[in-house]
């Protein structure tokens, strides 16, 4: 088999292709001064919605989504956010799959700005490294933890613990509702969506199989 017809079975992964689109220099401003200028943006919609914002509850609403959003919803866009991992050597020479369920996911539509919430199953083999299993955890969120699509989130859980890991054998699988189907549109609120990165050993029937019975 050559190159050619080896990229048409398992075609490689262009990194760029599955980036959070930024603008250069996003990160240039301080989060101080995006939290006081989307409260000045918000208290405006507010008001343009037509909510009194001299009212108690309301008042501090712009900034309570300001500081919300820079803090906590979308702060894995910044990459100061981003987790530091950290890694054991395989002493102990486990060579399965070690597999992490049911990982809370809460994300937001890059579409309409409103919440995936669902959770997120991963697996590895290990190269010759483990990783505190905390961490894993930290991936899936400070990669949920922006404007997002749920294929490029699969990708980019998947190709992060590749590059932390140093191996190839790493699969993830998440199964998400997204609000955007439930609370508004359709209004379907039963349905789920389910995406998987499979690479590696998890591209074989017999281990990726394996893993999709762990995670059920």
């Amino acid at each position: 088999m050559n190159n050619k017809q080896a990229e048409l079975i398992s075609p490689k992964i262009n990194l760029a292709d599955f980036e959070t689109p930024l603008l250069s220099g996003a990160f240039e401003m301080d989060d101080q001064t995006k939290i006081e200028l989307i409260t000045n943006h918000f208290r405006e919609i507010l008001t343009i919605l037509g909510l009194d914002l001299k009212d108690d509850s309301l008042k501090d609403s712009p900034k309570r989504i300001a500081k919300m959003y820079v803090n906590e919803f979308f702060s894995g866009l910044n990459p100061a956010n981003k987790p530091d991992p950290t890694l054991f050597e395989n002493s102990y020479q486990y060579q399965e799959m070690l597999v992490e369920k049911n990982i809370a996911v809460f994300s937001n539509c890059e579409h309409h700005f409103v919440p995936i919430t669902g959770k997120a199953h991963v697996a590895y083999i290990s190269n010759g490294k483990v990783i505190g299993l905390s961490k894993l955890n930290r991936i899936v969120q400070y990669y949920s933890r922006r404007p997002q699509v749920q294929e490029r989130l699969t990708i980019q859980i998947c190709e992060e613990i590749k590059k932390v890991l140093g191996t190839e054998h790493v699969a993830v699988m998440i199964d998400a509702y997204h609000h955007c189907v439930s609370a508004r549109g359709i209004r379907d609120a039963g349905s789920s969506t389910i995406t998987t990165a499979f690479s590696g050993k998890f591209k074989d029937t017999e281990t990726k199989n394996e893993f999709l019975k762990y995670v059920g």
